[in-house]
């Protein structure tokens, strides 16, 4: 298996569990206070990566490039608008309905990547994103009583907006990593990542204190249960910076879908839930989109 593929596996169940972390905290402190969570508990964790990283290669900090700079910032403000976006959509259309339009986000990435950083795009790279995306497709949409609802201007344009902002996102933190010019592959990926969640928690916190302090408050008085959180991101983003440094921002979006396949089986055996067969064959295809996109690579 490629390391990329290795990474990203690792920053999916990362994140999978990072997820689990946050729902107990959505309840207390709501969803924007939770959300912040992982950018603003999640930066310390970051810095201390990068010190670690520091340590033990015996590198000093990349000289920061305006390549970097424009291409972290784009990413960074991205993520944080799509994720608005997001929770707009899921206010007007139920979960199952929000998250296909989400996860159309790797073909819009392989895509957007080809045409704005150049990254390579075959027909098979292609065939096996489209593969697995329709996987997670099968597994979040059930049959509608009214398929009219899919086609509902508002939320389909703000669905597909959050998808394509999510996916500017993966471009831009690739673009963020490879914009540096000097220094190994884990320290680029880490300083990169410790500059987006500081513009990220710098931009929220502006704006919670304008507009959401009891919120704000709320995850400062939860400090034992944001940091959980907060850790779980930060290790989740360093491994999904790393495999933005490995490879394309398409191939660790489609396989960053492995994340479904994760959160089936904590439900599975945790929660003992059953598996339906429409599931089932979702995450069949996911696992052979995914396998494809690992044949297809050089």
């Amino acid at each position: 298996m490629p390391l990329w593929a290795l990474v990203a596996l690792v920053a999916a169940a990362a994140q999978t569990a990072r997820n689990a972390a946050q729902v107990s905290l959505t309840a207390t402190i709501g969803t924007v206070g939770a959300t912040q969570v992982r950018f603003l508990f999640g930066l310390p964790f970051a810095i201390l990566f990068l010190g670690l990283v520091m340590v033990a290669t015996g590198e000093t900090l990349p000289t920061l490039t305006a390549r970097n700079l424009i291409y972290t910032t784009l990413g960074a403000m991205a993520q944080i608008g799509a994720t608005a976006l997001m929770l707009i959509t899921m206010k007007s259309q139920s979960f199952s309905v929000t998250t296909a339009w989400l996860k159309t986000e790797p073909v819009i990435v392989a895509l957007a990547a080809a045409a704005v950083l150049r990254d390579p795009l075959s027909w098979s790279a292609l065939a096996a994103i489209a593969v697995a995306t329709a996987g997670v497709l099968v597994m979040s949409v059930k049959p509608a009583k009214h398929p009219r609802d899919w086609l509902t201007p508002g939320p389909a344009l703000t669905g597909l907006a959050a998808a394509t902002l999510f996916g500017l996102s993966a471009i831009g933190f690739r673009g963020g990593v490879t914009g540096l010019e000097t220094g190994g592959t884990l320290i680029r990926s880490t300083t990169t990542l410790v500059l987006s969640l500081t513009i990220q928690t710098g931009t929220l916190l502006v704006w919670m204190t304008l507009f959401d302090r009891k919120a704000l408050a709320a995850s400062l008085t939860h400090w034992r249960r944001s940091l959980g959180a907060g850790f779980l991101g930060a290790f989740a983003s360093q491994f999904w910076f790393l495999g933005f440094a490995l490879t394309s921002a398409a191939n660790i979006r489609t396989l960053a879908l492995a994340e479904v396949i994760f959160a089936q089986l904590v439900a599975r055996v945790h929660f003992g839930q059953k598996l339906p067969l429409r599931q089932g064959l979702g995450m069949a295809l996911i696992v052979l989109g995914v396998g494809l996109l690992l044949q297809s690579q050089p």
